[in-house]
């Protein structure tokens, strides 16, 4: 039986995510789980926003890897993300790929307010921004020139389809937003998707991408769309089971839950038929090649103030991008998220998938490997010695294989 070398503690209870990759961790028969308050760990499965960042990477001769990345949020909750998107240079180019956007702070916070023109100034140059009156200008424009009335309203912090409104009136937007008491998005709904048929139905797609510690960027090759059970009808849009494709309102809310997919789930297989069957169209040239490009555009701009590299301990992370599909094939981001569940069936690939992309690039599993490489062992006389320490930003990125298990690298 293998010795244990490395060792590893678990600090979320609620990830079945990263309770599949313990099970495989412990199978290998080279890690050992230590008592989650143990500090001389190489690798911490830690919950998402709880995570003791400051004290990482401070224990001699000990290498640690911690499966979050800090500052990821600017990603993954929808305020930041939309502040980031339209105050980055390098995503100018969002206006083909994200959904017109604005942050909306209740009234009673007293949240700076934009003025309606130069507003982004506004957003660039304050911590918090209430976009407001930048919103009502370009929906009044909208309204106008008949270009699409319909809005959404998102609790920036909300999930599983809480704190949702949509509306053709504007005013009710915001004062629904008046009356939640926290910050939200305003986003132009999408009135023309794709819809599946039979049942003339919505759906979105989730994507799994998995960065490692050296900032690849790795593409899980399954993909799941989560459909609804109702047709899409856009003259009720207080359905919220015809318009939202969350699992928890169709199972709860639609009658007609598993009807047309087991779950609510169309896997990319038979999507890929359906797709060249119903369109006469690919999934790899029609709409792969979009979200390979919007996955690197968003993840690229961040890097610079989250990647690890030369700090003293190093992350990872998987992050579940969700999009929609409108008429015409064009892929539209929706949203990101940080710590994404995964379809049951997917758990074992996916789950070994990392382990053998994220944590076995650092902490090498082979034998024969030369005994004084630290990736090889957790100790060394520098724990930092496994990771680039170059002050230099320009250093080059260490590039990861381009296929590990069920990851491609972008």
């Amino acid at each position: 039986m293998n010795t244990p070398i490395y060792t590893f503690v678990t600090r979320d209870d609620n990830s079945t995510v990263y309770a599949e990759v313990s099970k495989i961790l412990l199978s290998t028969g080279h890690w050992k789980r230590l008592k989650r308050d143990n500090p001389r760990f190489n690798l911490m499965l830690g919950e998402r926003n709880r995570l003791p960042f400051g004290r990482l990477g401070h224990e001699p001769g000990l290498v640690q890897l911690v499966n979050y990345y800090r500052g990821a949020d600017k990603l993954c909750r929808k305020a930041p993300l939309v502040k980031l998107i339209k105050t980055s240079p390098e995503l100018s180019d969002s206006c083909h790929w994200f959904p017109e956007s604005y942050i909306i702070y209740p009234t009673d916070l007293k949240t700076p307010v934009a003025p309606a023109t130069n507003g982004i100034s506004h957003l660039k140059s304050n911590p918090k921004t209430d976009e407001r009156e930048v919103f009502l200008a370009s929906y009044c424009s909208k309204k106008e020139s008949a270009d699409g009335t319909v809005w959404i309203a998102k609790s920036s912090a909300g999930a599983k389809g809480a704190g949702i409104l949509i509306s053709h009136d504007a005013n009710q937007l915001l004062e629904y937003i008046d009356n939640q008491g926290q910050v939200h998005v305003i986003q132009k709904y999408l009135e023309k998707p794709l819809l599946l048929q039979p049942g003339n139905r919505k759906f979105d797609i989730r994507s799994w991408v998995l960065v490692d510690h050296h900032y690849n960027i790795y593409l899980y090759r399954e993909g799941v769309l989560r459909t609804s059970s109702e047709p899409y009808n856009s003259s009720d849009l207080q359905d919220m089971t015809s318009h939202l494709t969350n699992h928890c309102i169709q199972k709860e809310h639609s009658h007609n839950y598993g009807r047309y997919e087991e779950g609510n789930e169309m896997f990319f297989d038979e999507f890929r038929l359906y797709l060249l069957n119903t369109h006469n169209v690919t999934l790899e040239t029609a709409i792969l090649p979009q979200i390979k490009q919007i996955i690197k555009s968003c993840l690229s701009c961040i890097e610079p103030s989250i990647s690890t590299k030369h700090l003293s301990y190093q992350s990872f992370q998987l992050f579940g991008f969700d999009f929609m599909v409108d008429e015409s094939f064009k892929v539209w981001l929706i949203e990101i998220n940080g710590a994404p569940a995964c379809a049951q069936k997917l758990y074992p690939e996916l789950c070994q998938g990392i382990v053998d992309v994220a944590v076995s690039s650092v902490f090498a599993l082979n034998s024969s490997a030369d005994s004084s490489s630290a990736s090889s062992s957790p100790y060394s006389s520098s724990p930092s010695s496994t990771f680039t320490t170059n002050s230099s930003c320009s250093s080059p990125k260490l590039r990861g294989p381009l296929h590990v298990g069920p990851f491609t690298r972008l």
